[in-house]
This record gives structure tokens, C-alpha cells and sequence, in this order.
């Protein structure tokens, strides 16, 4: 049995994988993983059609990565698509910031994210791919959201170094770098209007959008997509300026 699997799938950017995945024919289940229970119920009883299997998993804590890797040793699927989405992030200055929640992020923004993915990949054959969200954050560093960036380089890194290893496999690996979106994330973090003059100007980016075209890409073989014109712009920037330059303008 094909199944996708989607981390951080209870509201979002990753709710809406799931409803375009819930469209491809090829799946015979989605497994979606995130904290709320009840969100990740509602999830599955909106996608008529489609068996969505609800994984209640908080992944900042280790015996999450036991119970993904025992449910899959005991279902033995074929993991056609791994979306890992989960993730969050803060805004302020690092000195005057609380260490659990900066921990916390990096916990679920790398650690997470790197457990999962050698979990699945076993699971994972030739025609298969992973979408590891990104963010615009990981061209460049973002004072004021130190720690976020920084999770953010990882994943960018992680990606295209992976994607290079899998490509004898025919295994592709696609980070999708978007700007901010108009979704859970914003509050979260924190940012709320006033208290970021780049958030409140930057252009926003469509989550259902990212999530359809994102995953035509992933299947085609791509392994960046960054929406809109302007980041694409900004990732072009930072490539090439130095970031001495470039952090005046990505401060947030």
C-alpha cells in the first residue's frame, strides 16, 4: 500500500497537503501527524474519499520517533511522499528571549524533521519524494528571528546535500521556501501587526498555492521552489551579496 505521510498537518500549510493529497489516486492512506488529536479527527473527516490515519505525536519529544518507526515496522508501507512541515518560530531578540522555546524550536525544527526523514526513508523507492518546508528565512540571517533562521539553513542544507545522495535511488528531495503566510505560524510566533514592519509590508504567500505547485515540483524532480516573484528576487540577493549586506534588509 502507497501512503503519504505529513508532519504538522493539524492547521495550515500542512492541512493543506493533505487536501491535495487527499486528491491523488495513487494513495491508499495519509498519515498525518501533529500535537491536537482533534484537529488531525476533523482533518480526516473532511477528506471524504480518502482514509486520513490520524498519528496524535508531539515530535519535540524522543519516544515520538519510537512510535513512527514501530508503525511502520509493524504496516510496512510504501511511503510515496513525506511532507515535513512541522515547525514554528519566535520573534526577538535572542537575549531576551525564553531558552525553552528556543530549544523547543530547534528540537522540532531540525532534530524533528532529521528523525523523521531516516525513519521513513527505508520506506521510500524509486519514484518517491520528501518535501521538507523551508523558508525565505534560510537565505539569509534574520536578526530578530536568530534562532528560526538558523533551523530554517539547516533544512536548506540538509535538503539539497540529501536530495544529491538519493538521486542513484531516483528518491527526489524538494525544500519549498515561501515567505510568510497568513496562518497559524504568524501568531505563534509573536507577530502580530505592528510589531514587525517586514511583516506587515512583505508580500504573502497562498498556503494552498505552495502546497499544490510545491507538490508538482517535488514530483518532477525539482529541488528548490520558492513562490513569487519578489522572494525569488530576495533568494537571488542573498546569494549574491554578503549577508553584512543583506541583514539590514532581512531584519524583521
Amino acid at each position: 500500500m502507497k501512503i503519504a505521510i505529513v508532519t504538522g498537518a493539524s492547521s495550515g500549510l500542512g492541512a493543506e497537503y493533505v487536501r491535495c493529497l487527499a486528491e491523488d489516486s495513487d494513495l491508499g492512506q495519509i498519515w498525518v501527524i501533529a500535537r491536537r488529536a482533534d484537529r488531525l479527527e476533523a482533518l480526516a473527516s473532511s477528506c471524504k474519499g480518502k482514509t486520513v490515519v490520524p498519528v496524535p505525536q508531539d515530535l519535540t519529544l524522543e519516544e515520538s520517533f519510537s512510535a513512527l518507526r514501530r508503525k511502520l515496522e509493524e504496516e510496512k508501507p510504501e511511503v510515496k511522499v513525506l511532507i515535513n512541515n512541522a515547525g514554528f518560530g519566535t520573534l526577538g531578540d535572542f537575549d531576551a528571549s525564553d531558552l525553552a522555546a528556543q530549544t523547543r524550536m530547534v528540537d522540532l525544527n531540525v532534530r524533528a524533521l532529521t528523525a523523521v526523514t531516516r525513519a521513513v526513508l527505508p520506506y521510500m523507492k524509486k519514484g518517491s519524494y520528501a518535501i521538507n518546508v523551508c523558508s525565505i528565512a534560510a537565505f539569509a540571517p534574520n536578526p530578530r528571528m536568530t534562532v528560526y533562521c538558523s533551523t530554517k539553513a539547516y533544512v536548506y542544507s540538509f535538503s539539497k546535500s540529501l536530495r544529491y545522495e538519493l538521486k542513484k535511488k531516483g528518491i527526489n528531495i524538494l525544500a519549498v521556501c515561501p515567505g510568510p503566510m497568513d496562518t497559524e505560524f504568524l501568531p505563534v510566533a509573536g507577530i502580530e501587526k505592528g510589531s514587525s514592519h517586514t511583516f506587515d509590508t512583505l508580500p504573502r504567500c497562498s498556503p494552498s498555492q505552495v502546497a499544490k505547485i510545491s507538490l508538482k515540483k517535488a514530483a518532477k524532480g525539482r529541488g528548490v521552489y520558492t513562490p513569487r516573484l519578489f522572494f525569488k528576487l530576495y533568494r537571488l540577493l542573498a546569494k549574491l551579496l554578503p549577508h553584512s549586506l543583506v541583514m539590514p534588509l532581512s531584519k524583521t
